[in-house]
């Protein structure tokens, strides 16, 4: 991106590093002490494996409370799947029907989103390091007590580093969020580009947005959970924070408020010098967006920025000779779209000018918009774990049943395997980890199989050249040096890098994490390296199991498509709904005070209960925006998933790729047209007919559209939105029909 931040710079000033280090520091700190001090190596690492599994909930950038209630589940079902696994780990016919019972169950758990996954993840990674040896039945309660304590400890430690380190923590969820938006801004720079190909800018705007969005959900759990209640010191840290979140998502609004049709500004205005300014002005407000986030990030309150006071005014003047040239009277809708575009990078200036000073003085103790106080919390992700949602998709149409069904059979068949191996003396001989670090197959399994099969091939891949250059590192690394102190401090700074990774980078993850293992038995058993080889076998047994079972009950994209599309169709009509509310209420709040309206005199009461309801309605649509953007989210990252499956797997990929591009460009216009609507004194009827239209078609009715609508003056900024919208809701429609169409034809 042209932020030109360095990537490892963003990295370890984000909350991933932070997150990992905190992370790493829990789980090795009960070895350590327990090992080193004491000398009680088998519980220290038994302890850390508990702790390590509680770790796998604690993960950066989510709300704090169910970062709480998930590791408290950890410690309690992790304690129950280690008790379980060890009485069934003497018996070896019942391990073998405990341990695919015990994967469908817990993969069953991603029913309840990302948490529910992390959650049954990290009791089946319980389950896979404590079937490694088997326990005698009076081993089986010292060894459960031993796992509780550890996870019970690294959630103590993880409580209290949360109480003490708050404020960093939004600090790096909301820098974390700002990146996003500076990569967001930077590629939407690109198409004011005339050298840029636009449909590959198109591309990467869309994948910047999804990212973006999933971004600023996260900052938003973190940064609305506490807001602040009096004028403390931490209250005013509170409010800074919001601040900068606020005028963040202004920023979005101002940015996304338009959807140009790139194509014919490059047609009417091939060779004009107003593009390149545009396309300046945005990339110079990305790198001061990336620098606040950096700064933010840093905890340092330092005003670095780049100035587009000369694009701007560029921009005027190259308005100035198109106006002189009387383009207003032969064009009035490109000069009005012109006109737009430097308002709007007028209003970002000033926002990204504003972020800069909350965090580059003293923190102010109010609210840049004091009347969003009380409605934050409507913002916040709010999820419920209900028994229902398990029960319920028991059943052989239900993707996560059917992700189950795969993790199951995939750990039984690894199980056969490992089996049937051993009791071959001369594959034993050539293979000899298939037997004695079998439960790495599961393991390694476990890690790389996902839902979705373009994840779980692209894990795969990740996972095999981690594990070759990660056992690679460790055999140059045995050879170099024997020394205890470096072997010691190379696999602390792994586990910390392999937990800060696991988010951002999974090949970089699993380098350290294999690193970090064979570093971990090399200290139980020094006088041999046989260890990398049979990492290395394992990990290649274990990926190959993973996709070949991911084509059995596989659950392809292509079927979830049609559902995420009338979803993310459902949340722009709502949005345009609660747009057309605030607009109408806006109006007539704006009548009431002014007296427009004449038809009588409002008493106080009256003018304060419309003012509320006004203030209702904007909240309203706000949060319907948010719900849209999480829609589009999800219909983007799935669209492109499928695109990263086999051909013959992906099915209506024009048909859903218009619904994409249509469902961007109507969302961006209605957050364009609805202010200019919320202005106006009275709605003319042109523009009524068409925003009639527009309902109509998201309704799936038949809508016939004005042939033309009133420009004149102010009205001329609305034009263009309002026939895009008018064709983007057709187009919707149809494509939605044709959609329907495809999904019902056997064919």
């Amino acid at each position: 991106m042209t932020t030109r931040i360095p990537q490892l710079q963003r990295f370890f000033y984000s909350h991933y590093f932070f997150g990992g280090l905190r992370q790493a520091i829990g789980v090795l700190m009960p070895a350590l002490v327990l090992a080193g001090l004491f000398q009680m190596y088998a519980i220290g690492m038994i302890s850390a494996i508990g702790a390590a599994c509680v770790a796998i909930i604690d993960q950066p950038g989510g709300p704090r409370r169910y970062g709480t209630n998930g590791m408290l589940a950890a410690i309690l079902l992790g304690s129950l799947t280690a008790f379980v696994t060890g009485l069934a780990s003497s018996h070896s016919l019942l391990i073998w029907f405990t341990v695919p019972l015990l994967c469908f169950v817990f993969s069953m758990f991603t029913v309840f989103g990302k948490q529910g996954g992390l959650l049954g993840f990290a009791c089946l990674l319980i389950m896979t390091l404590t079937m490694r040896v088997p326990l005698a039945p009076h081993e089986v309660l010292e060894h459960t007590l031993y796992s509780f304590a550890g996870g019970a400890f690294y959630f103590v430690y993880s409580f209290a580093m949360h109480r003490l380190l708050w404020h960093r923590e939004e600090q790096q969820a909301l820098s974390v969020a700002l990146f996003a938006t500076a990569d967001y801004m930077a590629a939407r720079s690109r198409f004011y580009d005339v050298n840029s190909d636009l449909e590959a800018s198109y591309r990467a705007l869309i994948r910047a947005q999804a990212d973006m969005t999933d971004k600023h959900q996260a900052a938003r759990d973190t940064v609305l959970r506490e807001l602040p209640k009096g004028h403390g010191h931490a209250d005013r840290l509170r409010t800074a924070s919001l601040n900068v979140f606020i005028d963040m998502v202004a920023l979005l609004d101002s940015l996304v408020a338009t959807h140009t049709d790139y194509a014919t500004l490059r047609r009417s205005l091939p060779d004009s010098d107003i593009l390149v300014f545009a396309r300046d002005a945005l990339q110079k407000l990305s790198m001061n967006v990336a620098r606040i986030a950096l700064n933010i990030a840093r905890d340092k309150h330092v005003k670095e920025r780049n100035s587009v006071k000369a694009e701007l005014r560029a921009i005027e003047y190259e308005l100035e000779k198109y106006r002189a040239g009387g383009m207003v009277e032969r064009d009035p809708e490109i000069y009005a779209l012109l006109v737009q575009v430097l308002r709007r990078l007028r209003n970002a200036t000033r926002l990204v000018d504003r972020m800069a000073e909350h965090i580059s003085h003293t923190p102010n103790a109010e609210l840049v918009d004091m009347r969003l106080e009380k409605s934050l919390d409507r913002f916040l992700s709010r999820k419920k774990w209900r028994l229902g949602m398990l029960t319920s998709n028991l059943r052989l149409d239900s993707s996560h049943f059917r992700y189950a069904s795969r993790v199951a059979i995939a750990a039984l068949l690894a199980m056969s395997l490992t089996a049937a191996l051993s009791h071959v003396d001369v594959l034993e001989r050539m293979v000899p980890g298939l037997s004695a670090h079998s439960y790495w197959i599961v393991l390694t399994i476990l890690v790389v199989m996902k839902p979705g099969f373009a994840l779980t091939r692209q894990r795969n891949g990740w996972r095999l050249a981690g594990t070759l250059i990660g056992c690679v590192l460790a055999l140059v690394l045995f050879n170099v040096t024997q020394s205890v102190n470096v072997y010691l401090a190379v696999l602390i700074i792994c586990c910390v890098l392999g937990y800060s990774l696991i988010q951002v980078n999974f090949m970089g993850a699993a380098i350290f994490n294999t690193l970090f293992v064979l570093l971990v038995f090399h200290f139980l058993s020094p006088t041999t390296n046989a260890v990398i080889g049979e990492r290395l076998i394992d990990t290649f047994v274990g990926c190959s199991l993973a996709l070949l079972c991911s084509y059995i009950l596989p659950w392809w994209e292509h079927r979830y498509m049609s559902s995420l599309a009338r979803a993310a169709k459902k949340a722009n009509q709502e949005f345009f709904k609660a747009g057309l509310r605030y607009a109408e209420l806006s109006r007539a709040q704006t009548a009431a005070h002014t007296g427009l309206d004449g038809s009588r005199t409002l008493s106080a009461q009256d003018l304060k209960d419309l003012d509320d309801e006004q203030h209702e309605a904007e909240v309203h649509w706000r949060v319907a925006r948010k719900n849209m953007h999480i829609a589009f989210s999800n219909f983007a990252s799935a669209f492109y998933r499928m695109m990263d499956e086999p051909i013959r797997r992906q099915a209506n990929v024009p048909e859903l790729n218009n619904l994409l591009i249509q469902n961007h460009v109507l969302a961006s216009q209605i957050t364009s047209a609805i202010p200019v609507l919320a202005g106006l004194v009275s709605v003319p009827e042109g523009i009524r007919k068409s925003l009639d239209a527009v309902s109509l078609s998201l309704s799936d009715q038949e809508a016939d559209p004005p042939a033309s609508i009133e420009t004149e003056g102010e009205l001329a900024t609305l034009a263009y939105p309002l026939r895009q919208m008018v064709k983007a809701s057709q187009l919707i429609r149809q494509e939605m029909r044709g959609l329907d169409a495809a999904s019902h034809d056997p064919a």
